[in-house]
């Protein structure tokens, strides 16, 4: 009984990732920045936007259409994205050195004092 049950949990990842396959994202199309062309590229980005951000996905994008850009924040983070592939231009040695947690640390808006001593 042990062993069937040791295998089960084994085998539950394998179940699980079936699923997954079955439920896939169509390719991002709209993209004025980024230069990824499927949901497998693009996908660990928008989580690191979203870490960096403290946000959702629909803080930037229109829910149901991730392509529209009538929400006016996706333009914004395409100027941001702009700006930190600028500043890693700028390094001789090709790494990226500033990301959207540099200056976001997990909030929305960055800040631009430190907090005050209490």
């Amino acid at each position: 009984m042990r062993l069937f049950a040791v295998g089960l949990l084994l085998l539950l990842p394998l179940v699980a990732q079936d699923k997954e396959k079955g439920k896939q994202m169509p390719d991002p199309t709209n993209l004025k920045v980024l230069k990824v062309t499927t949901f497998s590229e693009i996908r660990p980005i928008m989580m690191n936007f979203n870490a960096a951000l403290g946000v959702k996905c629909f803080y930037c994008h229109v829910q149901g259409n991730f392509a529209s850009d009538e929400n006016p924040k996706k333009e914004v983070a395409r100027h941001m994205i702009e700006m930190a592939q600028k500043i890693n231009a700028g390094f001789p040695d090709g790494k990226m050195h500033v990301t959207c947690y540099t200056c976001h640390r997990g909030d929305e808006v960055p800040a631009t004092m430190p907090k005050p001593a209490q």
